[in-house]
């Protein structure tokens, strides 16, 4: 046997020292338990290692508030686990998914909400120790548990008219649903005892400071330069009233002003007071700017780019200003299913019913006349305002907001009776705790 076969076969002893080494240690070593189920919850189960983060983000999400012990927490914490689980499955089998696009907007909506960029609260997670990823992972979840929920108990609640007859019909509705007035302030007093001359030098003055407001000068300024009142240095401003709540001396007036309005002098044994309505919400009366509009949009398609898309908008509004008839352009080329058929009429449009661009193209056209062809996340429009108006839909949004309350109301009720279901029906087997 030469050199080179000497060494070839000490190394393969050597190898299988080692290996034998190995073996050896392994069977004869404590087992070390790297993760563990502590849950099985239908087709899914909860490892202990997702437990333990849990915990650690609703210690981090506490805000220093005193946290339930140790083992009550634990228990607490798992069976929130189980129920979100639960409920996932329940999404999974009714196919609801969370595209990346909405879980960016709703991670960027959070981050706003907190005053920082996506960035900033990306960097403000991870030192408090929590994965970012892991965060977006939550939020995911949370949002498909909202919608699941939003479907399997939104649909068993149904809020009628005669609900919303009831409950304005009722005391706390009465005052949920009255109107609520900010009105600004200025008192000319005039003290106790005053001779005649003072009411009318006070009242001289107020007259001018009335002729002044309404010519233009700052409310909020000569409250604090002439106002005697409690408020004055806040610039008269008596923050928001509900009727009831008015002083007596304006009741009647208040809601008789519109908007922006400035109140006569109004005599008084401590003065003459003027009022400003600076702004009102709720109530049965509230009104909006609509405009009667009909258009016709052109979207690019498989067969259409942008630039084509453009070029026919631009014939097509060309042909209006000739004169064609924009019905019938419409019901030929409008790729709107809705309004097309109709020969382009939208209805009676009030502010923030069309996005962005068309409402500003729209507030810009002289009744009677077209726009020029605006593009939308839709395409492009040409559009016609055909008449305008001063609705009030007072009443309609009062029902509306007492509908939603309602429905929030019915929700919260409906909500933990489903979940007590949903938990009853899955099997679930939590393992020994250590």
């Amino acid at each position: 046997m030469d050199t080179q076969d000497a060494n070839t076969m000490t190394i393969k002893h050597l190898i299988f020292s080692l290996l034998a080494m190995t073996v050896s240690a392994l069977l004869h070593a404590e087992p070390q338990l790297i993760d563990r189920v502590v849950a099985v919850v239908d087709d899914d189960i909860i490892m202990e290692s997702e437990l333990e983060q849990r915990i650690k983000t609703v210690g981090v999400q506490s805000n220093q508030n005193e946290l339930p012990e140790a083992d009550t927490l634990r228990e607490q914490v798992l069976e929130r686990m189980i129920t979100e689980s639960v409920q996932l499955q329940v999404a999974d089998r009714a196919g609801i998914r969370i595209s990346e696009s909405q879980l960016d907007d709703a991670m960027g909506r959070i981050a706003a909400q907190n005053g920082m960029s996506l960035a900033e609260f990306q960097q403000a997670m991870t030192s408090e120790g929590v994965s970012f990823a892991y965060a977006r992972e939550q939020i995911r979840n949370e949002m498909r548990i909202s919608r699941v929920q939003q479907y399997q108990v939104g649909e068993r609640i149904e809020i009628t008219d005669q609900d919303i007859d009831y409950f304005l019909a009722s005391d706390i509705g009465r005052i949920a649903s009255a109107a609520e007035y900010r009105l600004r302030h200025i008192l000319i007093s005039v003290r106790s005892g005053a001779a005649p001359q003072e009411y009318k030098e006070a009242e001289s003055k107020a007259d001018k400071l009335v002729a002044a407001l309404r010519d233009g000068a700052d409310f909020g300024k000569t409250a604090m330069a002439e106002s005697q009142g409690r408020t004055a240095l806040n610039g008269g401003d008596m923050g928001w009233r509900k009727d009831a709540q008015l002083p007596s001396i304006f009741a009647d007036i208040a809601p008789e002003m519109s908007v922006g309005d400035i109140s006569d002098p109004i005599r008084t044994a401590s003065g003459f007071h003027i009022i400003k309505l600076e702004d009102k919400r709720g109530g049965n009366s509230q009104l909006i700017q609509q405009a009667e509009v009909r258009h016709i949009l052109i979207t690019p398609n498989e067969v259409r780019d942008q630039d084509q898309a453009r070029e026919l908008i631009n014939q097509i509004y060309e042909r209006l200003k000739a004169g064609a008839d924009f019905a019938e352009l419409a019901r030929e080329y409008s790729d709107d299913p809705g309004s097309g058929a109709s020969g382009g009429d939208l209805g009676w449009v009030s502010p923030g019913d069309m996005v962005p661009e068309f409402e500003q193209a729209m507030d810009v056209t002289p009744t009677g006349e077209l726009s020029t062809p605006v593009r939308s996340q839709f395409g492009w429009h040409v559009l016609q305002v055909t008449d305008r108006r001063e609705a009030d839909i007072g009443e309609e949004v009062q029902r509306n907001q007492v509908r939603q309350m309602l429905y929030g109301r019915r929700f919260e009720e409906e909500l933990p009776i489903w979940l007590r279901k949903i938990r009853s029906e899955a099997y679930v087997d939590i393992k020994e705790q250590p």
